[in-house]
């Protein structure tokens, strides 16, 4: 398979915005990302790969006050999701309670919930704070017996966390065939059972639940539009967690909440990204 290798520069240049550029990089198709000095290097399939839609996106970067400049070149016919697994997937350790690591990685610390995944992408291994802050949001509920749809679940690690912490059954749905795939293999990974997995969107819901626990990571504009069918397959008493948004965004998505029936329970906020949560 073919790629790019562009390399983005920003003035400034920080771990918020290069986070936030990883981000609107990832909705334009782009698979890996390595932090540098200057900014990001992103790989992105040659196949896949629109400059219009990247200038675009940088037209759109939502830090204001941010310059962003980019070169690219043919990248050397390798495997870069394999590379960036070897080389710059790190372990993610969450207080004294919760690990990710990969296959590859052996020294690691013993912790209450211990999660392989087989990462193959930058988003979803729990490196990204939308992601981090649902999982702080998972650790500290009760879950025990309650059943959990994890919408636009990517490697389905919240879905994993959620069924080790007594979750059952698990609902696991993203759009994308290979989030898919990768979610059966981190999920076989984990030895768990009581997890389906379905490709799809929120359409696909219908006839489905009611969840105890909706938990949905994805973006504003797709979590506004896509709320109702998630309630639709709740009730009373389910809570819903919703991320994948910046800050700025938490009114836009509390007033759709609001309007459908459910009630705002509290937000919280990490380098500029926010989590939410709302009861029916």
């Amino acid at each position: 398979m073919k790629y790019f290798e562009f390399t983005f520069s920003t003035r400034p240049c920080s771990e918020t915005v290069s986070d936030v550029l990883a981000a609107v990089l990832g909705e334009a198709g782009f698979e890996s990302f390595v932090t540098t000095d200057n900014g990001l290097t992103a790989y992105i399939q040659q196949a896949l790969c629109d400059e219009a839609a990247i200038k675009e996106a940088i037209a759109e970067f939502p830090i204001p006050d941010t310059d962003i400049t980019y070169s690219y070149v043919e990248a050397e016919d390798k495997d870069w999701n394999e590379e960036w697994e070897k080389n710059f997937f790190q372990p993610i350790i969450i207080g004294d309670r919760c690990v990710i690591h990969s296959t590859f990685h052996h020294d690691v610390p013993q912790v209450e919930y211990d999660i392989v995944i087989n990462p193959q992408m930058a988003f979803g291994t729990g490196h990204h704070e939308t992601t981090s802050l649902i999982i702080g949001e998972l650790l500290e509920t009760a879950l025990n017996g309650k059943s959990v749809l994890d919408m636009g679940c990517g490697t389905s690690i919240l879905a994993i966390l959620a069924r080790l912490r007594g979750a059952a059954p698990c609902l696991a749905i993203d759009i994308d065939e290979w989030c898919v795939r990768n979610s059966i293999e981190n999920i076989a990974l984990n030895g768990l059972t009581d997890i389906e997995v379905k490709e799809g969107d929120a359409s696909i819901l219908q006839g489905k639940g009611p969840f105890d626990v909706v938990i949905a990571n994805i973006n504003r504009n797709i979590l506004v539009n896509d709320m109702k069918h998630y309630i639709a397959c709740m009730q009373p008493g389910s809570e819903l967690y919703m991320s994948g948004f910046y800050i700025d965004d938490v009114p836009v998505i509390r007033a759709e909440a609001e309007r459908n029936g459910l009630t705002f329970v509290h937000q919280k906020e990490k380098n500029r990204w926010a989590a939410v949560k709302f009861t029916l």
